[in-house]
């Protein structure tokens, strides 16, 4: 009778237990269909579905699953090559912008530019926004030269002394394949200032330059600036150039001031010199008197030395 009652004690906790663990099972089968249900159902019915150990698992290691499934939706109706969710998750992980990505790959299938998803990710990984790459790589973008630094010309001097202020307009189209290691837009600047400032050096006269502003822009392009660069350059314009002050005549100016200041400077030298000369002549002269002074008193002295010895002697009139 006591085993009967223990044997059905038992029964009856294995049962509790069942219900307990069928409990838990229904409560967590129901958060999650709460919490990844509709993302799922989303996903699904969309043509990219993701599976919910896929979403569990992206919850567990602190992706985003909304991100991840709105990336591939649009990567599936945008009819991209094949990006799986992993890939996704992934560069989630490595702090990349997966929306920007998906968003530029889909800009560059619309423009029929080459574009994987590795090379996107890699641009973004970078620390370039790949969606304006691609944006700037359909639309050509135009960078002012000199930048708005303080500075509205690029001056120069030409072979005749004159000084020519020049702005540019440079036309540039991003380079998908070089914008990872290439150098940005401060470099394109910079070389294009240097050019500017070559062509005009270069120039017999200035007016050549005022004449055919167009030889500065055939000058720079011909040097090619965007060696190394995220950019090609399409164009350089040359939007004003204006006439500066003549440095030519202001170099030759302040070099006969300073002759002038060296040539005045060697005479007061020469007087200096002059004046301590006659000086010196001077006091030569007093030298020289003092010392006839002292011979002529050693005069009366030997004389009076010369009658004592009787070398000196006086004849008596007879």
């Amino acid at each position: 009778m006591m085993i009967h009652f223990l044997l059905k004690a038992n029964d009856e906790i294995l049962v509790t237990i069942g219900f307990v663990v069928a409990a838990v099972v229904i409560l967590v089968l129901a958060l999650i269909l709460l919490n990844f249900g509709m993302l799922w159902i989303q996903a699904a019915s969309s043509g990219a579905p993701v599976s919910i150990r896929s979403l569990v698992g992206m919850w567990l290691r602190k992706v985003n699953p909304k991100v991840m499934v709105d990336a591939r939706i649009m990567s599936v109706q945008s009819e991209l090559e094949e990006i799986s969710i992993k890939d996704l998750e992934t560069h989630y992980l490595a702090r990349g912008n997966v929306p920007n990505v998906i968003r530029a790959l889909i800009a560059a299938n619309r423009a029929n530019i080459p574009l994987s998803f590795p090379k996107a990710a890699a641009i973004d990984l970078a620390g370039r926004d790949v969606l304006e790459a691609v944006q700037t790589s359909v639309n050509p973008k135009v960078i002012d030269c000199p930048s708005e630094d303080g500075r509205t010309t690029i001056a120069a001097v030409a072979k005749d002394g004159i000084q020519l202020k020049a702005k540019a307009r440079v036309t540039v189209r991003a380079n998908i394949d070089r914008l990872v290691g290439g150098a940005k837009e401060e470099t394109i600047i910079a070389r294009v200032g240097e050019g500017i400032v070559s062509a005009i050096g270069s120039a017999e006269t200035h007016k050549k330059v005022l004449e055919n502003p167009d030889m500065i822009s055939q000058y720079v392009l011909g040097k090619g600036l965007d060696s190394g660069t995220a950019f090609e350059i399409l164009s350089i314009d040359i939007a004003d150039v204006d006439v500066g002050d003549n440095i030519g005549a202001q170099l030759q100016a302040d070099q006969a001031e300073a002759d002038k200041r060296v040539a005045q400077a060697k005479a007061e030298e020469k007087r200096a010199m002059a004046i301590a000369q006659e000086q010196e002549m001077k006091a030569k002269v007093k030298e020289n008197r003092a010392l006839v002074v002292l011979a002529q008193a050693e005069v009366p002295k030997a004389i009076a030395e010369a009658f004592r010895k009787g070398n000196i002697y006086t004849v008596k009139p007879e």
